[in-house]
Parts: C-alpha cells; sequence; structure tokens
C-alpha cells in the first residue's frame, strides 16, 4: 500500500491516480498528523509491503518531524519514505537520504522514475515484513532446538544430530517436528528455502 502525505488536494490526487495506473494500492492523508493516527490502526498496513510518499513542507507537524519520529519507533525499513518537495535543496536531499530516507524527489518530478522507486520500496518493505516474521519464528524456538535446526541447515541427519548432540533419535524427530510446526514448514529444503 502506498501512503501519500501532503497537505495540497491536487497532489494527493494526482500522485494517487498515478500510482493505480500502475495497479498500487493507495490511501491518503492531508497531514502527518492523520498518518500517525492511522498508524495506531496497523490493519491499515498491507502484508504485502507500504512506502509512503511523504511531502517534506506541510502545516502542521511537517514531513521531516514526521520522519524522524518513524526513524525514532525503527519503522523506515518496513515503512521506507520517499520525500516530495518544491523547497529542496542539495544539503537537505543528502541529510534526509543519510538519516535512512528510501529517496528524495524535487517537483515537478518524472512520473515513471517516482513509481519505479515507489515499487522498488514496495518490495523491500514487503521483505522486511517477511524477515520480521521470520525472526518471531525462530524466536519461538528453545535453545535446543536452535541447536537441531543448525545441524539440519548443515545437512545432518537424525542419527548424527543425537549422537552430536547425545540425546537419542526419538528426541531429535520430536525437536525436528517441533521446529517444522513452529517455523511453518514441512521439509528440511522448505527449512532451508526460508532460512537463505
Amino acid at each position: 500500500m502506498l501512503h501519500i502525505i501532503d497537505d495540497e488536494d491536487v497532489i494527493r490526487d494526482s500522485l494517487s491516480w498515478l500510482a493505480r495506473s500502475r495497479s498500487i494500492a493507495v490511501t491518503t492523508y492531508e497531514s502527518a498528523d492523520k498518518f500517525l493516527l492511522a498508524l495506531n490502526h496497523p490493519l491499515q498496513f498491507d502484508a504485502h509491503g507500504d512506502c509512503i510518499l511523504l511531502d517534506v513542507r506541510m502545516a502542521g507537524l511537517s514531513g521531516s518531524a514526521l520522519f524522524d519520529l518513524l526513524t525514532a519507533r525503527q519503522l523506515t525499513k518496513r515503512l521506507p519514505v520517499i520525500f516530495l518537495t518544491g523547497h529542496g535543496d542539495v544539503p537537505m536531499a543528502v541529510d534526509t537520504l543519510k538519516r535512512g530516507a528510501f529517496d528524495f524527489f524535487e517537483k515537478p518530478f518524472n512520473d515513471n522514475k517516482l513509481m519505479d522507486r515507489v515499487q522498488e520500496a514496495l518490495a523491500q518493505s514487503q521483505q522486511a515484513g517477511a524477515n520480521a516474521v521470520i525472526h518471531e519464528r525462530l524466536a519461538t524456538l528453545s535453545t535446543r532446538e536452535r541447536e537441531v535446526l543448525d545441524l539440519i541447515l548443515a545437512g545432518k541427519m537424525n542419527k548424527v544430530i543425537a549422537d552430536q548432540l547425545g540425546i537419542s533419535m526419538r528426541t531429535v524427530e520430536v525437536h525436528r517436528a517441533h521446529i517444522f510446526d513452529k517455523m511453518q514448514i514441512k521439509t528440511a529444503v522448505e527449512l532451508a528455502g526460508l532460512l537463505k
């Protein structure tokens, strides 16, 4: 989902149309404050990735201030930010990119280049979301399950794992079943693909 945050109706409308022409789902906000309210309702955010197009200068909370809040909450990997401005300069763009913005466009901008970057940001967001899910699943594994997992990934057979860890083969099978269940996979090949 593309989240467009700009205090000008005409900009929000034209960017929405542009995104929809590329089959990108869009939601718009007339202020950073309205976006922050929506951020408190995570169901509005897409499991397939999100990206923010953010105007630098707006009435109320500025785009830069919103970006600082998102950065402080460590949300910019999951919600990559592309800045838009009609008042930008090189030092501002460089500073913004150094602080973790995905990109920076000055108005007027090339429509195709902007939407290409939006699609790249959406792909990054989707990958970050998938990585977070995998990390959450790994966190549910016990210490022993992590040891078994590492040996499975090393291509070891159950008997070798049992010998190496000093446990019975049946215990290895139980740990293996728990690992597959917690990681939501069915085979060692799927496990390897998930953790590559």
